[in-house]
């Protein structure tokens, strides 16, 4: 019998290695092994396990601790609670528990001991015994764990070290390794193949799918070609495009070559009032053309209208993907402050430094954009262009907003899933190189489709009941895209998808052009395992968590499109569609300017620029574009965009959803950038169960703050309407001019709409504490803060909801070029 401390401590830690392999080796089924309480997915080994833990609930979880035993496989990092349920031995494989940790979505691992931190790497060497493991994670998450005073200090020590020298560090192979870990083994490769896919969602994988969403958009006109189906026009666009009926496909090959990666425009969708949505990138002028060229691309252009196309260029006003990239790494560092140095920013600063992160900015920047694009839509019967310099990124943002603003079906969940389908996963958005999976191109990193999805919550957030998804699928496909698992991200375009999933590579030759060749492509190999859809929720949540992915709303009235009708009423718009046929205008800027040429066609004899053959507009209908934009919106608010009325008459289901875009209305998404901010500014300070952070104590005594503040507002709210004139009318001019209001955590709906900065009582949702020590009183005021009298600054740092909610029928407005938007610094942070 082996004997001595050191001896047993060996044996002790081989344990889980043994009882694994005599698992493999006995044939029990892979798809339900169990070890030590352990579901583990098929080929998934226990690295090490560590006793009497407890691991820090967030405030989803219901805050506080819970016991359990924490495992290190070389897949994720596991934690199963005591009273856990058994698992069911024939339910369905899931990759990740709803503790558990993946290895690759770990950034840093930090380990607390008796009054200092250290970041643990694989060559670090601990001199003390961690009380606490805090792993740091890709998706903005910061995951506790506390080890008991009974856990054994040599389990402590050699988790910690496993944990650290097997999560996926930055270099070549590791995402394949993490691969295999989850995907490799035979069981799962099997149970992968069996999948069925989503029925109910569209893929737009063929030229049937893409025919269905004409269909239900009812855009006659247009026909689905697959000039593009060997990729040999564009190797960025999918197999099948839509273009106009009256350009052949013979015509259509001959404009492939005018565009930057060969991205023609081509159709989006349809408004039902007849205007259509197109894509396109930044147009060569280094090729010459024939005179055919310029008939064929002004027939794509103008679609099945002949009346207008408006060109939106998204270079000059949105941000670049350097500057999302930029702004993204600023607000990390602000949420999670420096891991290494245990520093983060002041209180009294959080909010100057959260503005000059640039993130508000550039989501309202697209907001605003897409809000100008959702307004000429609207219009009917002209066709609107998106341009951008490659068309695969701010595009993909734009695009997808206007329809998910105006289009009630991209607000449920299958059909925002086939929305991200249409206009991301297969028009070519660079999920692989904007998310940098191999930390090897830093410099085409951006994460662009994040940005995106921060832009829908704040839809979401001021539109809650025209929404059928939550927020928490939009967490959840936040979270995913950080885990390279899934096909859907880990390619730049469907080529390169369909040459991994088929196992077949390209070449070109002169006389046959590009052609499929049988021998593998060198980025992929016959025993990598398959990769499922982000779609397969089942495979990554439980159903628990997908039950809370949609929540119940009114049933939408279908849609009923005009096929070849407008029901616009605005004479403008008639005036601008029935006066100036075949013409073309720029919109860049916020600015309409009618373009010398429609586009810099370069004579192939004479090597001189020349204009097309198309009517040419005139300089008169500009400023009737901009009527345009906002004549629907003074219909509906006569008195003003700040009016606290609510427009009168049925809802419109063609009416597009507009954000308002002021300081106080625009949110930070608190349940993702700041679910592990308490966290990060605590490991240093292990965290008592009986008595709270003092961030969390801060909460309390503001929220007595707005509890007193709502006492106030009730009373004020049943004075007469003439003792409320004149505050209405302060609100309007702090909304108009002077806003400068931040609030960090904004408050709920007001009881009286007269005062849209009033805090309500608290309800149910409001922002959580963890039990505890009673609160002490308020601290006082900063001696630094000065009261500036009527400058109408507000600063309300706890609470839920947004204003927005007080006033859900108020919108943001597109305005001319000669009337300037209020500019705000303020921000505001709402869950």
């Amino acid at each position: 019998m082996l004997t001595g401390s050191k001896t047993t401590f060996k044996v002790r830690q081989m344990l889980p290695d043994i009882k694994e392999r005599m698992l493999s080796q006995s044939g029990v089924n892979a798809r339900s092994r169990d070890v030590f309480g352990l579901r583990c997915l098929p080929g998934e080994c226990v690295l090490q396990r560590a006793v009497m833990v407890r691991k820090k609930l967030t405030a989803r979880e219901g805050r506080g601790w819970v016991s359990g035993t924490l495992f290190c496989t070389h897949f994720r990092v596991a934690f199963v609670p005591q009273d856990s349920p058994k698992a069911d031995d024939n339910a369905d494989p899931v990759l990740l528990g709803d503790h558990d940790v993946a290895l690759a979505s770990i950034e840093k691992v930090v380990v607390v001991g008796p009054n200092r931190t250290k970041l643990v790497t694989p060559n670090s060497s601990l001199k003390f015994t961690p009380e606490e493991l805090v792993l740091y994670c890709r998706d903005l998450r910061v995951v506790c764990f506390l080890f008991d005073r009974l856990t054994p200090d040599a389990q402590v020590i050699e988790i910690t070290y496993t944990i650290a020298k097997t999560y996926q560090p930055p270099k070549p192979g590791s995402v394949l390794s993490f691969q295999n870990a989850a995907l490799g083994s035979v069981e799962m490769k099997q149970f992968l193949s069996n999948r069925h896919r989503n029925t109910h969602m569209n893929w737009y994988e063929s030229a049937s799918d893409w025919e269905q969403e004409l269909e239900r958009c009812g855009a006659t006109g247009w026909r689905v070609s697959s000039v593009n189906d060997r990729f040999e026009m564009s190797t960025s666009l999918p197999r099948s495009i839509v273009v106009p009926q009256k350009v052949l496909d013979t015509e259509l090959k001959k404009s492939f070559a005018h565009f930057n990666e060969g991205r023609i425009p081509r159709w989006c969708w349809r408004h039902p009032r007849g205007s259509d949505l197109m894509r396109m990138s930044s147009f060569q002028n280094n090729i010459y053309h024939e005179k055919d060229d310029i008939r064929n691309l002004e027939m794509i252009l103008f679609g099945c209208h002949s009346s207008l196309c408006v060109v939106v260029e998204l270079g000059e006003e949105l941000p670049s993907p350097a500057d999302i990239q930029l702004a993204h790494s600023r607000l990390r560092a602000l949420c999670l402050g420096d891991i290494s140095t245990s520093m983060s920013v002041p209180d009294d600063k959080w909010l100057s430094t959260l503005e000059s992160t640039h993130w508000l900015d550039y989501t309202r920047s697209c907001l605003r954009k897409a809000s100008e694009v959702a307004c000429l839509l609207r219009g009917g019967h002209l066709t609107v262009a998106l341009q951008e310099a490659d068309d695969r990124d701010m595009a993909c943002v734009v695009s997808s907003l206007v329809q998910v603003m105006c289009d009630p079906h991209c607000r449920t969940q299958q059909g925002f899933q086939s929305l991200v389908q249409k206009e991301w996963v297969m028009a070519g958005h660079r999920f692989y190189s904007r998310i940098n999976y191999h930390r090897d191109n830093d410099k085409e990193e951006a994460p662009v489709f994040l940005l995106f999805l921060d832009c829908v919550w704040q839809l979401l957030s001021q539109y809650p009941s025209r929404f059928q998804l939550t927020d928490d699928f939009l967490l959840a496909l936040h979270d995913s895209i950080h885990l390279p698992l899934f096909s859907s991200f880990l390619a730049n375009c469907q080529r390169e998808r369909c040459k991994r999933s088929q196992n077949i590579g390209q070449s070109y030759t002169p006389v046959n052009g590009w052609r499929d060749v049988l021998h593998p492509d060198s980025s992929s190999d016959p025993s990598d395992p398959p990769l499922p859809s982000v779609w397969d929720w089942s495979l990554q949540y439980s159903k628990h968590r997908r039950d809370r992915f949609t929540q119940p709303v009114p049933p939408i009235p279908p849609l009923q499109p005009l096929l070849n009708g407008n029901l616009n009423t605005n004479p403008d718009a008639h005036r601008l569609t029935d006066t100036i046929p075949g013409s073309v205008f720029l919109l860049s800027r916020g600015t309409f300017s009618c373009p010398a040429n429609l586009l810099p066609w370069r004579s192939g004899t004479s090597g001189v620029y020349k204009k097309s053959h198309r009517r040419a507009p005139s300089s008169e209908n500009v400023p009737g574009l901009e009527r345009l934009l906002k004549a629907w919106a003074l219909a509906e608010f006569p008195q003003g965009l700040t009016s606290t009325s609510a427009p009168q008459g049925p809802l419109d289901p063609f009416e597009p959803l507009l954000p308002l875009l002021m300081g106080p209305c625009m949110g930070l998404w608190r349940e993702c950038y700041l679910r592990g901010a308490l966290h990060a500014q605590a490991f240093s300070h292990p965290i008592s169960a009986n008595h709270p952070h003092p961030v969390e104590r801060l909460a309390r005594e503001v929220q007595q703050l707005k509890d007193k503040l709502a006492q106030v507002s009730t009373s004020t709210a049943i004075k007469p309407a003439s003792m409320m004139a004149e505050p209405r009318r302060t609100d309007t001019n702090l909304n108009q001019n002077t806003n400068n209001g931040t609030f960090l955590f904004p408050a709920s709906r007001p009881q009286s709409a007269t005062i849209a900065t009033a805090a309500p009582p608290p309800t149910s949702t409001n922002h959580q504490t963890s039990k505890g020590a009673p609160p002490a009183s308020a601290p006082p005021s900063r001696p630094g803060h000065k009261d500036n009298g009527g400058s109408n600054k507000h600063t309300f740092l706890f609470g839920h909801s947004s204003v927005a909610e007080a006033r859900p029928d108020q919108r943001y407005y597109p305005a001319p070029n000669n009337a300037k938007l209020p500019k705000s610094n303020g921000s505001s942070i709402s869950s």
